[in-house]
């Protein structure tokens, strides 16, 4: 275990939250809020602490193994999240520090999961820094100093690999860093293109840039009470595109610039998209009675199926009311999720398909026991790695899922809640059902059921393995 690399980078991550800090202290500065004394403050402590960590005991052996690469991860995460936490803490926006931290975790993440029972009480600066925290931990945060930071060469994919989601992570480009910059640049340019078109459909900057980060990340964050139910159909249609966006491999995008159509359109993206095409179309049909007509109930059944599946969160109606049909697919599209290599949560369509085609493979090996069958994706055989990495992941997401509904159900919630609470941080969703609906919150739990509820974000977010490695002895043998 390289201790000392893992201080050093730890040390880069404070120093870069401390430069994140002056996004909010400048929204600050434009609205006159004494907020900014604390972005400040905490940018300071920061800055102290990473400077520290960079300075003293500079690593000599920059090495970076497997494990090494999952703690650094996982401690990364942690850490922005601790002290991400301090401007909503002591400001005294959000009293209670677990809370603070609750939300923190849940920005950074982009679960968008909120405690908060009235979200427009919060100052401007309090609501663009939480935002803001979707866009940086939509992409990684790590992936974004890779692109910056020069760390260990080539070993720096381990890095890469823990953090981004997915059951297989690959480099665009020979330079793990030309890797980073190049889906920061994709990531920025369609952040901007939301941005604008959001600003053209009648949103203020303000409005458009705090839409624009909580999209971008599939966070789901709103500076409403109503979340987007407010603003026009132009509005929710363009926040639907982009929710879409943003839940497409990014190497999709890479492939499309080069040129490579065949490449972008893999089968794991178009059977998303299938998946929301006949979602969409199941649930606008259930619910047009309810709704009155057709054309809204598409509007309403495209908007909750695309900020589900993509894991985003954002809500422009109360789907707790909706009829069980409806309610069931919404659920199972909380844990199918988003494409890999991309912004959203969720188990991920293509381990699905992995997992569809290895029960394929093993019916047919049933019947017949001499026959070779490859799991193939896209054409291209999967590799018995990857195939045994999305049955232990499943595994430990079950037994991960099992635990957190024990544990949160001694606050005596009913089962639906539970469960759907559960699902909406392990996916990193945001909304579930009943108490916690798209027009609820999470503020009722206890401190435990939060503590357990922070876990599941953090672990969702990292697809699992990272922050059980934590609690495993051998982690930390040298």
């Amino acid at each position: 275990m390289n201790y000392r690399m893992i201080t050093y980078i730890l040390g880069w991550i404070l120093i870069f939250e401390a430069i994140f800090m002056t996004v909010p202290a400048i929204t600050a500065v434009c609205y006159g809020e004494s907020a900014i004394l604390w972005f400040a403050v905490t940018a300071a402590i920061c800055l102290a602490i990473g400077l520290l960590l960079t300075k003293i005991k500079k690593p000599q052996d920059k090495k970076l193994y497997s494990r090494d690469g999952y703690v650094i991860v996982s401690l990364s995460w942690i850490v922005l999240s601790v002290f991400g936490a301090l401007p909503f803490f002591l400001s005294g926006e959000i009293p209670s520090y677990i809370d603070a931290l609750f939300e923190t975790v849940s920005g950074f993440t982009t679960t968008g999961a909120s405690i908060l029972s009235d979200v427009e009480k919060l100052s401007r600066s309090m609501l663009i820094w939480r935002s803001f925290t979707h866009w940086v931990g939509g992409m990684g945060v790590l992936v974004f100093i890779m692109a910056f930071v020069r760390l260990s060469g080539a070993q720096n994919m381990h890095i890469m690999k823990a953090e981004s989601p997915g059951p297989s992570v690959s480099k665009l480009v020979p330079r793990v860093k030309t890797t980073a910059l190049l889906l920061y640049a994709i990531y920025f340019v369609l952040t901007l293109a939301e941005f604008i078109l959001l600003i053209a459909g009648g949103m203020t900057p303000f409005e458009a840039l705090n839409t624009s980060f909580a999209t971008a990340g599939t966070g789901g964050f709103g500076i409403y009470n109503t979340s987007i139910g407010g603003f026009s159909a132009y509005i929710q249609i363009v926040v639907i595109v982009f929710m879409l966006l943003f839940s497409v491999n990014f190497n999709s995008y890479f492939f499309l610039i080069k040129g490579k159509i065949k490449d972008a359109l893999t089968s794991e993206v178009c059977i998303f998209f299938a998946i929301v095409a006949v979602s969409i179309t199941i649930i606008a049909f259930n619910i047009r009675s309810m709704v009155g007509n057709l054309g809204e109930a598409f509007l309403d059944s495209s908007f909750a199926v695309s900020s589900i599946i993509s894991t985003t969160g954002f809500s422009t109606v109360d789907f707790n009311p909706w009829p069980e049909l409806s309610r069931t697919i919404l659920v199972l599209l909380m844990f199918i999720g988003a494409c890999a290599g991309s912004t959203g949560g969720g188990i991920k369509v293509s381990r699905i398909i992995i997992l569809f085609k290895s029960l394929g493979k093993e019916l047919l090996v049933m019947i017949h026991p001499n026959q070779v069958k490859k799991v193939k994706l896209g054409g291209r055989p999967v590799d018995h790695e990857t195939v045994r990495s999305v049955s232990v992941f499943i595994v430990a997401y079950l037994l991960l899922f099992v635990a957190s509904m024990v544990l949160i159900s001694f606050d005596e919630h009913d089962l639906i809640t539970n469960f759907t609470a559960v699902a909406a941080t392990v996916n990193n969703i945001g909304p579930g059902l009943e108490l916690v609906g798209p027009t609820a919150n999470f503020g009722f739990f206890s401190v435990l059921s939060k503590i357990v509820l922070i876990f599941d974000m953090l672990a969702g977010r990292l697809e699992l393995f990272p922050m059980l490695l934590l609690f495993t002895p051998a982690t930390w043998k040298k």
